[in-house]
């Protein structure tokens, strides 16, 4: 509810101010923008989900609590750049968010699934091939630049690849040592 009200607020914000720019709220010389209102949402939202144990108000904090997240990720650019409603940062930072967000969603979801799909994975040769694979790309990339962020990134990837080899190996030798115990017993 929540993730599907935050998109709605986004959207609904983004097109009116596209369609209206030059509607605003000024009193007493100040520009109130609408990241105040989302503000208002996530706290009585908020407020809401942690008072009350009840379905019905655990739903109407999630859309509350969206809906304001959204309106104020609508003005993430404006408020990151401390002027510059629109500046292409606010979607950069929306689509990260909906990206985290949607992926540890499906993570825990199907958290069950995906263990036992990795175990499947981490048992076959592929894990092996996939190993060997990560590790040659990233060893290579380590060779060609001088880009720091990108050697750092290129030499944890080497490790997790040298984690997978040995992940194999050790499953391999596992297996093998139980069915030479099976054939003994």
């Amino acid at each position: 509810m929540a993730l599907v009200t935050f998109i709605g607020s986004f959207t609904i914000a983004r097109t009116f101010t596209t369609l209206s720019p030059k509607t605003v709220i000024i009193t007493g010389g100040i520009h109130i923008h609408h990241f105040w209102y989302g503000l208002i949402m996530l706290a009585i939202g908020g407020w809401l989900g942690i008072s009350y144990n009840e379905e019905r108000i655990d739903r109407l904090a999630a859309i509350l609590f969206g809906a304001g997240g959204g309106i104020i990720g609508d003005e993430a650019g404006l408020l990151l750049t401390l002027g510059d409603y629109w500046t292409m940062l606010t979607y950069t930072v929306i689509i990260t968010f909906l990206a985290v967000v949607s992926v540890t969603i499906l993570l825990i979801r199907y958290s069950n699934a995906i263990r036992t799909e990795f175990s499947h994975f981490a048992r076959s040769n592929a894990s092996l091939y996939f190993g060997v694979f990560l590790a040659a790309v990233s060893a290579a990339i380590i060779l060609e630049t001088d880009d720091f962020t990108m050697v750092i990134i290129s030499v944890l990837l080497t490790a997790v690849a040298f984690v997978i080899i040995l992940a194999y190996f050790i499953q391999r030798i596992t297996k093998r040592r139980r069915r030479t115990d099976r054939g003994l017993g």
